[in-house]
């Protein structure tokens, strides 16, 4: 079974190269809200007193996204924070607190984490959200897959109809949800559905 993680809790984790050396840690995670996938970390400085540096992790450097540690080649593969942030790519931190609507207009409830898949894909596999009456699960969390034409604008993220009927109650059963997505032909991921395009991290 696919492995997923909450975007949140990559914060503080460690970025280590392959010979052992931990050269930072993951200040916040960026993403291409348009195409659903992680673009790379801004970084901050190992230990309690360290801030954030100058340079960021771009996705294309990442080894591996594992249980407790991005794993990277090597400290080569850290560029300037511009090589990052300034793509103009979507923080998570943007992403939390947006209202999530369906395509028939519906408000299903407010987004509380983006849901990533370990590994080297850097893929978002859904979100999850506190839900509305509209989703016959009031003030409850849930999970959704990232399936189909899903489309962020602005603080909005507009999802299929059919696919509030897919929500579940755990990142187990979201990953179940997103392997049969695959199984069955599909790509797993959201497709994207136009909006307002990429949008630049926020920093915290």
């Amino acid at each position: 079974m696919t492995a997923l993680m909450l975007a949140a809790g990559l914060t503080k984790r460690p970025v280590v190269t392959l010979g052992g050396e931990a050269v930072a840690q993951v200040k916040d995670t960026v993403f291409d809200a348009s195409g659903g996938r992680i673009t790379g970390f801004t970084l901050a400085g190992r230990g309690l007193l360290s801030g954030p540096l100058k340079q960021s992790l771009p996705w294309s450097g990442v080894h591996a996204l594992g249980a407790d540690a991005v794993m990277i080649p090597s400290a080569d593969v850290l560029q300037g924070k511009d090589a990052v942030v300034d793509k103009g790519e979507a923080g998570t931190g943007q992403v939390r607190g947006a209202r999530v609507l369906s395509d028939a207009g519906l408000e299903l409830g407010t987004v509380l984490d983006a849901v990533v898949e370990s590994g080297t894909s850097g893929r978002v596999a859904g979100f999850e959200i506190a839900t509305t009456e509209a989703m016959g699960r009031h003030e409850r969390k849930a999970f959704l897959p990232a399936h189909g034409q899903l489309a962020m604008t602005g603080d909005t993220l507009v999802i299929p109809a059919g696919l509030a009927g897919q929500a579940v109650d755990d990142l187990d059963a979201l990953a179940a949800s997103w392997d049969r997505s695959r199984a069955a032909g599909g790509t797993g991921f959201w497709e994207g559905a136009g909006g307002t395009g990429p949008r630049k991290g926020e920093e915290r």
